[in-house]
């Protein structure tokens, strides 16, 4: 028993000096520990608050563990406190029922809907016959029928008639929940039109950035037409509303999606050409050079260089993310610290947390800062172990081998859980097209915006199309590879939060106990293959069934709810389409007697067993001896799920009472 405590000791000892990055964990688990109560904290968020305050104090007294300890307690009160207060800050009114008639807002946004249409984002929202206190801040119309006539415009007035819903919550107990991403967007309301959209007034002053980010996709395609035009927009300005559903599959299937969205990839690689430029220029200069710290004024340049492309891309979350990373390590060197380490890493999680909490949740969030982590401990491991990379010609490829390995295993099992797909051949995809991303693309990019202002653009974009064929070539090759794809069943809740544990203590821990972690390591992995799927699976809106035979889930219907089924099966690890999956229906000896009846006039001339559990997607008159689950009883559960055993789960039972949930708001 000495010996251990002695151990202990001796390994606590250690710690010294590297406790800091345990600041973003304990912060990050007070952000988690919001998000998974089911109720609203009103009364815990002044607990909370108190006992942070009181552990600052009590820090600010103390020494050695207890005061690590105590900061401990500080950084997870923290946490929870800002999820919270970000939580009531974004309050806005959300639709409480469906909606069709005239809508009229301010475009804000365009984006491009999973079913490949054009989508506005509205704020400045006005509804036809709807009180002001109920309308929301801001609402998304995706723009099906003939829309020809009509080119959106960052910052346009327009109006259209359009069908408008809430949000809808997750599409099985436990899964994404849509109503909570919403919220933080301000999101009140979805839907579609598709009648013509009118201009009703051009767009005004202070979309200047927007209408920039616009005007330059336009002309990237115009200069570099097909798919590489839209991927070059995409990559350059932010904007995706080109891109065809066809090229992102073949980009998904390739494990390159990544290379579409302005991340952390993009702005490393823009820091790091402008970066290079201005110390390359500045040492033309030997009076410059000799006289000025070129490094320090190299950082400010690559540092304004991000800014702009941020504000350019439009500040997406992730581009956020990736900014306050790249920033974080371009003051470190201006501070003269270590621009690339773990502590640099822990401050721009504190900072991208501080600002977005609800960004913990995300998988952009899990799967960058997991990159990010495994890459600096891993060449950290390296550098301080000294050995050698092999001769300086090789080193280049012996680097990009590591990182893409190292960033693939970091990723991969939240790629996998999120997803529910593994690309097996997405290491080669990357190996072959992340450093023509690095030597043509972003140089190219930069190149063009240095020459526009003289019309020479179409130099810098010549070289990065160049890439970007190349690109979309590794990718629709390698997605046509057969089994390109492994579909992954969806782990059960906390798998990946043990995961992170278990690998969290063996990168951040000194000394053998660090190994500790792969206890939860292992705890996740098993849970991960002991996942075991609802029997029963009802949709919140009573349209879709879906019952497990052994052999796969068979649905209850051939079309409709095509988002529910694909996800289902997704979530089931099944790469069968919906079609494909309502051949078996009806069910024959089923260990639950569930039947699907649709329809006005089969609903109203309904009867039962007693033992029998009725889906229906109409209003049912009079009682049944049988238990009915109706589109009345699934507003106020949503999604329900159903074991073998009979035991019924709620969406509700999960996510309890929330106020980005109807029946949380209702309260």
């Amino acid at each position: 028993m000495l010996r251990l405590i002695a151990e202990f000791k001796e390994q606590t000892q250690a710690q010294r000096g590297h406790l800091f990055p345990w600041c973003a964990v304990f912060f990050g688990v007070g952000v988690g520990g919001f998000f998974l109560l089911r109720f609203e904290p009103e009364l815990l968020r002044i607990v909370v608050l108190v006992v942070g305050l009181s552990a600052i104090l009590g820090a600010a007294f103390s020494k050695g563990l207890f005061q690590a300890v105590l900061v401990g307690v500080v950084c997870l009160s923290a946490g929870f406190s800002v999820a919270a207060y970000r939580t009531h800050l974004v309050s806005e009114p959300v639709l409480g029922f469906r909606y069709y008639g005239p809508v009229e807002g301010r475009i804000v946004n365009i984006d491009r809907s999973a079913s490949d249409v054009v989508r506005l984002t509205l704020d400045q929202v006005e509804l036809d016959d709807v009180a002001i206190h109920r309308i929301p801040a801001r609402v998304r119309v995706s723009l099906h029928g003939d829309q020809s006539h009509f080119d959106p415009l960052p910052g346009e007035t327009v109006m259209m008639a359009a069908h408008l819903s809430p949000p809808s919550g997750p599409v099985e107990p436990g899964g994404f929940d849509f109503q909570r991403h919403a919220w933080f967007l301000r999101l009140g309301g979805v839907g579609y039109t598709r009648t013509p959209v009118m201009v009703l007034e051009p767009s005004i002053e202070g979309f200047s950035i927007f209408a920039l980010r616009m005007n330059m996709a336009d002309a990237i395609r115009a200069t570099v037409s097909g798919d590489a035009g839209a991927f070059a927009a995409a990559v350059m300005t932010g904007d995706r509303s080109a891109m065809g559903q066809s090229v992102l599959d073949d980009l998904r299937a390739s494990n390159l999606a990544h290379l579409l969205a302005i991340s952390g990839l993009h702005m490393g690689f823009l820091a790091g050409v402008v970066f290079g430029a201005f110390r390359g220029w500045l040492a033309l200069w030997p009076f410059l050079s000799m006289r000025l710290d070129a490094k320090k004024i190299s950082a400010v340049g690559a540092l304004m260089a991000a800014t702009f492309y941020l504000a350019l891309s439009g500040g997406a979350i992730a581009t956020e993310r990736a900014y306050v990373m790249i920033s974080v390590a371009l003051c470190a060197v201006l501070l003269g610290r270590k621009a690339i380490s773990l502590r640099a890493v822990a401050v721009a999680a504190l900072i991208v947390l501080t600002l977005s909490p609800e960004a913990l949740l995300s998988p952009g969030f899990q799967m960058s800062f997991s990159a990010t982590t495994g890459l600096v401990a891993v060449f950290a491991a390296l550098r301080d172990s000294g050995r050698s990379l092999g001769p300086r010609w090789l080193r280049p490829v012996v680097v990009l081998l590591i990182s893409s390995s190292v960033a693939g295993a970091a990723t991969g099992p939240f790629s996998a859980a999120h997803f529910n797909q593994i690309a097996q051949f997405g290491l080669l995809a990357n190996i072959l097209s992340v450093p023509v991303m690095g030597m043509l693309v972003i140089p190219g990019a930069v190149l063009a915006a240095v020459l526009a202002p003289i019309g020479g653009a179409w130099i810098g974009l010549s070289i990065s199309a160049v890439g970007l064929e190349w690109i979309l070539l590794v990718s629709a090759w390698v997605a046509d590879m057969e089994n390109s794809i492994r579909p992954v069943v969806q782990p059960r809740s906390g798998v990946l939060a043990w995961l992170s544990l278990g690998a969290l203590v063996i990168v951040l821990w000194q000394g053998r106990m660090r190994w500790i972690g792969a206890v939860p390591f292992a705890v996740s992995i098993w849970m991960w293959i002991e996942t075991e799927r609802p029997y029963v699976l009802i949709a919140d809106s009573g349209g879709l069934v879906g019952v497990e035979n052994g052999d796969g889930r068979v649905l209850s219907k051939v079309r409709g709810a095509g988002f529910v089924a694909d996800v289902w099966l997704e979530n089931d690890g099944d790469s069968r389409t919906q079609a494909e999956a309502a051949m078996g229906w009806p069910v024959s000896d089923l260990a639950l007697p569930v039947r699907h009846v649709t329809g006005k006039k089969a609903v109203a001339g309904l009867t039962c067993l007693s033992d029998e559990i009725v889906v229906v997607n109409k209003k049912v008159e009079g009682k049944l001896s049988c238990q009915v689950i109706s589109p009345t009883t699934l507003r106020q559960t949503g999604s329900i799920s159903i074991d073998r055993r009979g035991n019924i789960i709620t969406a509700r039972d999960i996510s309890g009472a929330r106020v980005w949930h109807p029946w949380g708001r209702d309260q």
